[in-house]
C-alpha cells in the first residue's frame, strides 16, 4: 500500500456523509465513492453527451465519456507521485461532469437562459445535485450519500448566493479558502485533457490545421520536436506523437511547480491545505502562459468554428423549445417528472416546477434530447 503525504486526504478522517453508514468492510470510503458514481445512471449517460463534437457526428471524438476518463488517468498518475489520494482523486474526476447537460457548454449556457428567472442553471452544481439528489438507487437515502470530500471536489466553482445555502460545503467560497489536493488536481487534470484532446479531435475533424496550431509556444515546440526525431512519419501518428508530448510536458511542469509550491507552504495536514489563501497544486507562470495562449486560440479557431456554430445554434434551439414546452404544459412530461414537478412547484412555486424541467432535460444525452423534440414538435411522430 502506497503510503500517503500526511496533507492528503485520508479516508479513516473523512468528514463523513449526510447520511451516516456503517464503514464498508472491504473498501475505503472514497473506493465507496468512486463505486457509486461508476454504477450510477448519471455515468452511463456521459456516453452519448457532448464534448465539442455532438454524439452522431463521427465515432472517434470524445464523448463526455472518454472525456472523463481521460482525467481520471491524467489525475491518478499525479496522485501518485504527489503522495495524495487516487482513490478519492478518481472519485472526483469521474464525478465532475454528471450534470452537464445535452450538447456540451451550449446546452448549458440555453438552460443557464431559461432558468435565469429561477435561480438559474450551472453544471457543477448540477453535478451535486445529482449525486445528492436525482440519483434512485438506494433505500435508505437519496442520491449516492458520496463523502464531504468528494462532494467538496465535485463542487469546482460556486457564487457566494448559492455557497451559503450549502452549509459547510459552501463555507470555502465564502470565506476565500481552499479544497484538498485532490480537488485541487482534479480541476487541473481537467484542463490538461481537454485542452489536448481539444486539439487532437480539432485537427481530426479539419475544423483546425496543423499549421495554424503550430504558431501557438506549446504546439510549435513540439511539432518540430516530432519531426526531427520521426523525420518520415505519417501525418496522423505524427498528432498522436504531439498529442501525447503535449500531455506529458504539462503533467511534469504541474507535478514540479506544485511540490515548489507544497515545499513552500509545508503544510501539516489537509486542513493547513484548506486553510491556504490561493491552491497550492499549480502550473508553472511559463506553462500557464502557454495554456491560456492554446486556450485563446482554440475558443477563436475551433469553439467558434462556423459549423460548430451552426451545430451551438440547433442545440441551444431544441433546449430552449424542450424547457418552453415542459414548464408551460407540465402534463408533457413523463409521470415520473410529472410527479417530481408537482412536488417541487408546491414546495416553491414556479421556480420548483422549471427546476424539475431543467433536472430532466440536464439528465439528456444528445440523442435522446433530439428525439424529444422530434416527438414534441414533428407532426409525424407521435411517440
Amino acid at each position: 500500500m502506497r503510503t500517503l503525504q500526511v496533507y492528503a486526504a485520508d479516508p479513516t478522517h473523512s468528514r463523513g456523509r449526510r447520511v451516516p453508514e456503517p464503514a464498508p468492510e472491504y473498501r475505503s470510503e472514497f473506493q465507496r465513492d468512486r463505486d457509486r458514481i461508476i454504477h450510477s445512471t448519471a455515468f452511463r449517460r456521459l456516453e452519448y453527451k457532448t464534448q465539442v463534437f455532438v454524439n452522431h457526428e463521427g465515432d472517434l471524438f470524445r464523448t463526455r465519456l472518454t472525456h472523463t476518463l481521460e482525467v481520471a488517468q491524467i489525475a491518478r498518475t499525479i496522485a501518485r507521485v504527489l503522495g495524495l489520494n487516487e482513490d478519492l482523486t478518481e472519485a472526483i474526476t469521474l464525478a465532475h461532469d454528471l450534470g452537464h447537460t445535452p450538447f456540451g457548454h451550449a446546452g448549458q449556457d440555453a438552460l443557464n437562459d431559461c432558468m435565469r428567472p429561477y435561480g438559474g442553471f450551472e453544471h457543477n452544481l448540477q453535478s451535486l445535485r445529482v449525486v445528492d439528489e436525482l440519483e434512485e438507487r438506494y433505500a435508505e437515502f437519496a442520491g449516492l450519500n458520496l463523502s464531504f470530500e468528494t462532494r467538496e471536489g465535485i463542487l469546482k466553482h460556486c457564487s457566494k448566493k448559492n455557497a451559503r445555502q450549502l452549509g459547510a460545503l459552501g463555507e470555502r467560497f465564502i470565506n476565500g479558502t481552499q479544497p484538498s489536493l485532490e480537488a485541487q488536481l482534479a480541476n487541473l487534470a481537467d484542463e490538461i485533457a481537454y485542452n489536448s484532446h481539444d486539439v487532437d479531435d480539432g485537427l481530426r475533424a479539419g475544423f483546425i490545421t496543423v499549421e495554424e496550431v503550430k504558431a501557438t509556444a506549446l504546439l510549435g515546440e513540439l511539432f518540430e520536436r516530432v519531426h526531427r526525431e520521426h523525420p518520415t512519419l505519417p501525418a496522423r501518428r505524427v498528432i498522436y506523437q504531439v498529442v501525447r508530448h503535449m500531455i506529458s510536458l504539462q503533467v511534469a511542469d504541474l507535478i514540479e511547480a506544485s511540490r515548489a509550491a507544497i515545499a513552500n507552504a509545508q503544510p501539516g495536514s489537509i486542513d493547513d491545505v484548506r486553510a491556504q489563501s490561493k491552491p497550492l497544486l499549480r502550473f508553472s507562470d511559463a506553462m500557464r502562459h502557454r495554456h491560456t495562449e492554446l486556450k485563446q486560440f482554440l475558443f477563436r479557431n475551433l469553439y467558434r468554428h462556423h459549423r460548430v456554430n451552426r451545430m451551438n445554434a440547433k442545440s441551444k434551439r431544441i433546449i430552449r423549445e424542450l424547457f418552453d414546452a415542459f414548464f408551460n404544459s407540465p402534463n408533457l412530461l413523463p409521470p415520473q417528472q410529472q410527479e417530481r414537478a408537482d412536488i417541487l412547484e408546491t414546495q416553491t412555486g414556479e421556480a420548483g416546477r422549471a427546476r424539475a424541467v431543467a433536472d430532466y432535460i440536464a439528465g439528456m444525452t444528445d440523442r435522446f434530447a433530439i428525439d424529444e423534440h422530434e416527438k414534441l414538435f414533428d407532426p409525424r411522430r407521435l411517440t
